[in-house]
């Protein structure tokens, strides 16, 4: 082989080595929520359990891809009668659809953030959503030898695009929920050495 060919084979190598597919740490990663209470507050939950894939390209974060499921039945808003109630069909219907996923279609650098356009599966509906990406963080090796990055996402849906229309009106004007929820997504990210 010719020096020529091996430093041609060497520089198309090279560029390989910073892209790297992480998974999901799901003991250390979560989802929250905050909607609109009675027009006057927001109740704040999460759900437990978020896995999936991350691929990471430092050098072309346009190629970053993310894909992410979040188990629906371990809503949580620390008030059992409500996450029952979230649970039902009147909400999420977890019976029917247990999980929601994110499946990433395309990513762009805008300002000193990423911006992550993808197709957001709820409730048995499918919506393009943008998450406004933080991070990932600098790699770091843990004390199992394993390399971990952290990022933060938020983004923001309408319930109702996703058949989620349940409400009340109440009396002095004004719902029981909001149409707008808030979602923000703090993941540790995991990859073998």
């Amino acid at each position: 082989m010719s020096k020529w060919s091996l430093a041609v084979i060497l520089a198309a190598a090279l560029p390989l080595a910073a892209q790297h597919l992480y998974n999901i740490d799901t003991a250390h990663s979560s989802a929250q929520f905050s909607v609109v209470h009675l027009s006057i507050s927001k109740v704040n939950g999460e759900f437990r359990k978020v896995s999936g894939t991350v691929y990471f390209d430092p050098a072309n974060p346009e190629k970053d891809k993310i894909d992410a499921v979040i188990d629906v039945t371990t809503v949580s808003t620390r008030e059992d009668k409500r996450d029952e109630h979230l649970k039902s069909d009147a909400f999420f219907d977890v019976a029917k659809y247990p999980t929601m996923t994110f499946k990433s279609t395309s990513a762009m650098k805008q300002g000193g953030k990423l911006l992550v356009m993808g197709d957001l599966t709820l409730h048995g509906v499918t919506r393009p959503v943008t998450l406004e990406v933080e991070g990932p963080s600098a790699e770091i090796k843990d004390p199992q030898g394993n390399f971990k990055v952290g990022a933060s996402a938020t983004a923001k849906i309408n319930r109702k695009d996703f058949g989620l229309t349940w409400n009340k009106t109440l009396d002095g004007g004004g719902v029981m929920v909001g149409d707008e929820v808030t979602i923000n997504i703090d993941v540790e990210l995991s990859r073998k050495p």
